[in-house]
């Protein structure tokens, strides 16, 4: 996975491919899907709701520049598996999921491969978590129609938000910036993700 399909599609950053290569992916999806958890594809996890695949994982985290000790908010959970990398590289996760039963799976799913740091929460994560607010680095892993100025504001100044924009077929991967003057954005790559459900993003 991490040469053939990580390396080779341009992810550089050697702690971000040394921590996707030490996270046990397949305790992240459903039994019936372990023979396919390294392929490069996403995988339902139930509730209309998918673990993104490793490519994207490992962007989102290269585009964080997630550092030893940063505080992170990892913004819909999931099965736990994007929150375990970046606990890989050494951030202090919270993660929040909107879904309780999905919360309840990725906490299980962080205690058996090991990350019991890792606090999981349920709520609206377009909302953030303001009571553990600021974070150094906030990631998000649902698409929103525009960024959501909760998590903006949750930042420290000069910690980075990355976010899919756009509509709910496609969007593009941004990195933000938070600064004196205001966001910072730069584009990335297009994707595709589910949508950001909550109120600063998707309505149900």
């Amino acid at each position: 996975m991490v040469e053939r399909q990580l390396e080779a599609r341009g992810i550089a950053d050697r702690r971000v491919l040394d921590a996707m290569g030490r996270v046990p992916r397949e305790l992240f999806v459903a039994e019936s899907d372990r023979g396919l958890a390294y392929a490069d594809v996403p995988l339902p996890i139930g509730y209309g709701q998918t673990i993104s695949q490793p490519f994207m994982v490992a962007l989102i985290c290269e585009a964080a520049g997630v550092r030893e000790g940063d505080r992170v908010l990892d913004v819909g959970a999931g099965s736990g598996y994007q929150a375990a990398v970046l606990a890989e590289l050494g951030a202090k996760v919270d993660a929040i999921e909107r879904i309780p039963e999905l919360a309840e799976l990725a906490r299980g799913n962080l205690g058996r491969a090991g990350y019991e740091r890792v606090t999981v929460h349920v709520g609206d994560g377009s909302l953030g978590l303001p009571e553990e607010a600021p974070f150094d680095v906030i990631v998000v892993a649902a698409a929103a129609p525009h960024i959501p100025p909760a998590l903006y504001e949750q930042l420290e100044y000069g910690g980075r938000l990355v976010v899919p924009v756009g509509g709910t077929r496609e969007q593009c991967l941004e990195l933000v910036s938070k600064s004196p003057e205001g966001p910072a954005v730069v584009r990335s790559v297009s994707c595709r993700f589910v949508p950001l459900v909550g109120a600063a993003g998707y309505r149900t």
